[in-house]
C-alpha cells in the first residue's frame, strides 16, 4: 500500500518523542486567523480536531497570543501549538507551559513548568527539559518578532492526567533568555531565567 508524503509525515510525528518545532523570526503576514489558517494548510490524514483553547499573552512592551489545538489521529493524540509574540528582545527565549493559569499579582503566580504525577518536580530548572510542559524556545528577529509552532504529546486538552485544564488551569510563558536545554540548579536559570510574559491558557 502506497502512502502519501503528508500521512508519512504525520506518522513520523506521532513516532518521534514528544516534541516537533518550527519556528520564525517574523511573525507571519498572513491576515487569516491562525487556527484558520493551520486547519486549512492541514490535511485530514492529520487527525481529527477534537478540543481548542487559546491564550492571550502580555508583558511589558511584549503583546502575542498562542492558539493550542488537540487533534486524535487512531490512537495518537497530539497537540499543535501556534505562538506569535512582538517587543522581544532580538534572539532565543524559553517557552514553556506552567502549573498554574495564573498570571497576576506578577508570573511567579504561574508557578513551576506543568509536570503532573506522582513523580512530577515542577521546578524549572531541575528535571529539565523532561518536563510535560517544557517546549521548544521561540527566536525573536531583530524587530522583536517572533513566531513557534510546535507539537507535542506530552499534554492533552481533554480530560485526563495530562490535561493542562486540570484543577487549577495552566498558563504559557515567555523567558528572557535562551533555553539551554539542560537540567541545573535550582534558581540556576538554565531554563530561560526571568519570565517576561505570560498567558492563562482558556479553552474555546
Amino acid at each position: 500500500m502506497r502512502i502519501s508524503h503528508a500521512v508519512a509525515a504525520a506518522l513520523a510525528v506521532f513516532l518521534a518523542p514528544a516534541l516537533v518545532v518550527t519556528t520564525s523570526a517574523q511573525a507571519p503576514k498572513s491576515t487569516a486567523k491562525p487556527v484558520a489558517a493551520k486547519k486549512a494548510a492541514t490535511p485530514q490524514g492529520h487527525g481529527t480536531v477534537v478540543a481548542q483553547a487559546h491564550a492571550t499573552i502580555a508583558g511589558q512592551g511584549i503583546t502575542g497570543s498562542a492558539d493550542f489545538t488537540e487533534r486524535k489521529n487512531g490512537t495518537v493524540t497530539y497537540v499543535e501549538i501556534h505562538l506569535t509574540a512582538k517587543g522581544l528582545k532580538p534572539g532565543l527565549h524559553g517557552v514553556h507551559l506552567h502549573a498554574v493559569g495564573k498570571c497576576e499579582p506578577d508570573f511567579a503566580a504561574a508557578g513551576g513548568h506543568f509536570d503532573p504525577g506522582p513523580a512530577g518536580n515542577m521546578d524549572p530548572d531541575a528535571n529539565h527539559p523532561f518536563h510535560m510542559g517544557d517546549l521548544p524556545q521561540l527566536v525573536a528577529g531583530a524587530n522583536g518578532e517572533g513566531t513557534l509552532d510546535a507539537i507535542t504529546t506530552r499534554v492533552t486538552l481533554t480530560d485526563g492526567p495530562l490535561t493542562l485544564f486540570d484543577a487549577d488551569g495552566s498558563a504559557i510563558v515567555i523567558h528572557g533568555n535562551p533555553d539551554q536545554g539542560i537540567t541545573g540548579e535550582h534558581g540556576s536559570g538554565v531554563s530561560g531565567g526571568p519570565r517576561v510574559a505570560c498567558g492563562v491558557i482558556e479553552k474555546k
